[in-house]
């Protein structure tokens, strides 16, 4: 049987998700519960690969199962063999034609920025810091520039693997909670695919319009430069939140989790 869950992490800890030799990410932590759960080796394939130190509130993986559980047992089985900063949110099982990664119509991510002249201290590692206030509107005009199906190279990683870096973002949001200099923002992302940094590098571009350091339509230059060099250093990942895939209606998975009602 195929099986579909949810997945929630935090990614302080891990060296993103993909597998690797060392054994510490996400994918091998799940996949070490996993095997211990039903007894047999699995391997997952998951909806968007996180990097490290980016968290994530609704991760889709599906994997194929030797054996059937109910729902509810792979949720609370599979998390009693999972540490403290990973947990399955929810199981479904699937068709055999549900992919987590091929049949995502869209993905959405989300950046929680501190603004204070104070680093952040409860918050440290879940949310990014900037000590200047930002300009909202200045940054909204500069997010248009991004908006439709672009070639996004100018906001790729070196290292990423993706076979193309024409990607459609379909919304760019930016909203503001709190009092100046003392209060969170909010920058949501809407899109197809994203590339390797994409969102981390775009993020940098706005704190330099939001902070004056750039004009709005510099955005627009930057995207159409197609060079990497032209675009703001990447923001560190702190305040990075993979909110997850979203399907067809018909596949039935669920497309929020209780954290994001936590997600200051």
């Amino acid at each position: 049987m195929r099986v579909a869950l949810g997945l929630a992490y935090r990614g302080q800890a891990y060296a993103g998700w993909q597998s690797q030799p060392d054994g510490r990410t996400v994918q091998d932590t799940l996949e070490q519960a996993l095997g211990r759960f039903i007894g047999a080796p699995v391997r997952t394939i998951c909806a968007g690969r996180t990097d490290a130190g980016v968290h994530a509130l609704n991760q889709v993986v599906h994997f194929e199962s030797p054996v059937a559980r109910e729902a509810f047992s792979w949720v609370r089985g599979t998390n009693r063999f999972l540490p403290s900063d990973i947990a399955v949110q929810w199981c479904r099982e699937v068709g055999d034609s549900f992919h987590a990664r091929a049949s995502a119509r869209g993905r959405r991510y989300r950046f929680v920025l501190l603004e204070s002249p104070v680093r952040p201290a409860i918050e440290s590692g879940a949310c990014g810091w900037v000590f200047r206030p930002l300009d909202a509107e200045a940054m909204r005009r500069a997010a248009l520039h991004l908006i439709g199906e672009h070639d996004f190279s100018a906001f790729r990683a070196a290292e990423c693997q993706a076979k193309s870096p024409v990607k459609t973002l379909r919304a760019v949001e930016i909203a503001f909670r709190g009092e100046p200099l003392a209060g969170y923002w909010h920058f949501d992302f809407d899109g197809n695919a994203f590339l390797h940094h994409m969102v981390r590098n775009i993020l940098g571009c706005l704190v330099a319009v939001g902070t004056g350091r750039q004009p709005p339509d510099w955005l627009a230059e930057v995207r159409d430069s197609r060079r990497r060099e032209a675009a703001a250093p990447t923001f560190p990942p702190d305040g990075l939140y993979f909110l997850g895939p979203y399907y067809d209606a018909r596949h039935g998975l669920p497309s929020t989790t209780a954290s994001m009602h936590w997600l200051p």
